[in-house]
């Protein structure tokens, strides 16, 4: 059975709404089963950037040790629902402990790959991939080689920074395009290209069309539909064993009107789990 670690993490996020990431891992908590659900107990306050070039990185370092401790010895899959994209960090970590051969597939409208020397923004969130491939400052980025830039698989994206695009471009990492995962095949097809064997996903609702999930605080036009998301997620677990998931990026307007998207989001987090 999956468990889910639900992380109502904000600190990372650049937008204005950033707090409203709250209302939205708690909206999708409440429809989860309660026993595999763990909500932890998020640090409300901002932090210090401690001269890392990450806003908000003290009380972000303090989190991701919650969520090591949290997803930490568990044998079945591990879900873990944010908040903002950085919770991907400790599961991807817990997940290499198993299957230290896997493939990160990232769905994302944007790569999330910039450094805190090249970020436009100093949120965390636009560097979380790039601290993945262990490029980041210590407690928030994974080890070196831990995830090669070669075991990365970008899908959905459509939104990139300069420096992202040179980084995409050095290391030859593969994107699936929104209309590419109208064809699940194609997913299946980039991942086993990289030679894995197994897989961990992370899903940042703002892949999805802007028409499919109004609680988005960066929306991109010409997403992905949630049908051919979960249809290539599908795929995707059929073909590699699931190492972890992670998703992300549920930001409504207001707590009154979170349960609207619920539907959709459902869809991805089945798929997922």
């Amino acid at each position: 059975m999956t468990r889910f670690i639900v992380v109502p993490q904000w600190q990372g996020s650049p937008s204005s709404r950033a707090m409203q990431l709250i209302d939205g891992a708690q909206a999708i908590a409440g429809d989860l089963p309660r026993a595999a659900t763990t909500v932890l107990d998020v640090p409300m306050e901002a932090g210090e950037s401690l001269g890392t070039g990450v806003h908000r990185f003290s009380a972000l370092r303090r989190i991701r040790a919650l969520v090591d401790d949290a997803v930490a010895g568990h044998s079945e899959p591990v879900l873990v629902v944010g908040g903002d994209c950085g919770v991907a960090v400790a599961p991807v970590a817990a997940a290499l402990q198993r299957h230290p051969g896997l493939a990160v597939v990232w769905i994302d409208a944007h790569p999330d790959l910039n450094s805190a020397e090249s970020t436009p923004s100093g949120a965390f969130a636009g560097m979380v991939l790039r601290a993945i491939v262990g490029d980041g400052p210590d407690g928030l980025a994974l080890s070196p080689d831990a995830v090669r830039p070669s075991r990365v698989v970008l899908a959905a994206a459509r939104s990139f920074d300069p420096s992202e695009e040179e980084f995409v471009a050095e290391h030859g990492i593969p994107i699936v395009s929104p209309d590419g995962l109208s064809d699940p095949e194609a997913l299946v097809a980039a991942v086993r290209a990289t030679g894995a064997d197994a897989v961990y996903v992370h899903v940042d609702l703002d892949a999805l069309d802007p028409s499919a999930i109004a609680g988005n605080a960066h929306p991109e036009p010409f997403g992905v539909s949630v049908a051919d998301l979960t249809a290539a997620i599908t795929r995707l677990r059929g073909a590699f064993p699931l190492a972890g998931a992670s998703i992300a990026g549920y930001s409504p307007a207001s707590p009154s009107v979170a349960d609207d998207d619920l539907g959709a989001i459902l869809r991805v987090v089945g798929a997922l789990a």
